[in-house]
């Protein structure tokens, strides 16, 4: 595979974490990672309708002497060849484009709780109108780095939790990873989500991959999130119906992001997402 995941490196032991994170997720899956060492505090990426600038918290910018020397020892440390991403062009001279050709790109979780500034991973607004553009999924690293031995993917029948389905069964294929799928009932019974899969072309898949489908009263939404191991990867689409409608709308995201320390993929509505 060729799959790349853009990183964002701090210059911390905070972020040193979160680039662990990505050299793992991107063994597990066969993909590479391309990290960008900023030089500036904000960045620039261009979607098909939306422009996201992107502004980095100070630490970012920490100890620029070493952050090379530290990115160099951590991929050598995870037997992969060093991959740099740098910018080409320049909205203006402190403001590069980022390109958006990519597959992946990581987000780590930022430990302040300011909803005014944006680390790249503190769930706010910006970040939220990057998914929603994103043609890729955002992993959203753990607070510090944890090894995912098992996937667990949020389907509540929308499009794009159908996305979410997709990319975990594209997780599961390519890492061997046990895979089980959680899902809130609203109004409707099991066999309605069930439905849903049967006849697509992702029914044979399920059979041979999904080891347990977990369905949850919707009052139940806080035991399914217990129940998920904590060295899982969770796999969701936002932007969807049902219990996932509200998940980057709001207080939704936050709440799970909050609650749980797993790793999460996420699925906007621009993602192209096939088995390929």
């Amino acid at each position: 595979m060729n799959y790349k995941l853009l990183h964002i490196f701090r210059n911390t032991p905070f972020g040193r974490e979160t680039f662990l994170q990505s050299l793992y997720f991107c063994k597990t899956i066969n993909a590479y990672p391309v990290v960008y060492i900023p030089k500036t505090d904000k960045f620039l990426m261009y979607f098909s309708n939306d422009v996201v600038q992107v502004n980095l918290d100070n630490s970012f910018l920490a100890f620029p002497e070493t952050a090379h020397e530290h990115v160099i020892a951590l991929f050598d440390e995870a037997g992969i060849p060093p991959r740099f991403y740098e910018p080409k062009n320049f909205t203006a001279s402190t403001l590069p484009d980022i390109s958006s050709q990519f597959d992946y790109m990581c987000s780590p979780r930022s430990i302040s709780d300011l909803s005014s500034k944006i680390g790249l991973g503190h769930l706010g607004p910006k970040v939220r109108r990057m998914i929603k553009q994103a043609t890729f999924p955002i992993l959203i690293a753990s607070p510090v780095f944890k090894a995912w031995k098992s996937i667990s993917i949020f389907f509540g029948g929308s499009s794009n939790s159908m996305s979410a389905l997709i990319l975990g069964l594209k997780i599961a294929i390519a890492s061997g990873f046990p895979l089980k799928i959680y899902t809130v009932l609203e109004n409707d019974s099991e066999d309605v989500y069930r439905d849903i899969i049967r006849g697509s072309e992702l029914e044979g898949l399920m059979d041979q991959y999904v080891n347990e489908w977990c369905f949850y009263e919707s009052s139940g939404f806080d035991r399914m999130l217990y129940e998920i191991p904590h060295d899982s990867l969770i796999v969701l689409g936002a932007y969807g119906h049902g219990v996932i409608k509200e998940i980057l709308l709001g207080s939704k995201m936050e709440y799970i992001q909050s609650t749980v320390t797993n790793n999460l993929l996420v699925t906007g509505p621009n993602c192209r997402i096939s088995l390929k």
